[in-house]
């Protein structure tokens, strides 16, 4: 019953999360965007200035906290399932970030932190 409970309390928060991303998909939409809103909205997906971390740095921090659970569970403890979270979550971080800081940039690089 607790992991009923708990896949319930996985998919309520979800839920939260995609109305949140979708408020932000909205204002990314919105025809009076301009290149340096996009771009500090870029830089607030990957580092958010108010709270550390940012999007994408949580995210992987959260297939992290996955891939650690994995290697404890996995049979054989071959690394079937903890490699491929480990590399998701760095995909995130290296890649995925990495690329939002550029864009950013190119965009607006008078709003880059120093």
């Amino acid at each position: 019953m607790t992991s009923r409970t708990r896949l319930d309390r996985v998919r309520a928060s979800l839920g939260i999360a995609q109305l949140a991303l979708q408020q932000i998909e909205d204002d990314l939409n919105a025809d009076d965007v301009d290149a340096p809103e996009l771009a500090a909205i870029l830089r607030e997906l990957q580092e958010d200035i108010d709270v550390p971390g940012g999007l994408f740095p949580m995210l992987a921090q959260l297939v992290t906290a996955a891939a650690r659970r994995a290697e404890q569970i996995e049979p054989d403890r071959d690394g079937d399932a903890s490699c491929p979270l480990h590399e998701a979550a760095a995909l995130l971080t290296d890649n995925a970030g990495q690329r939002l800081n550029w864009a950013a940039r190119s965009l607006d690089s008078q709003g880059d932190p120093e």
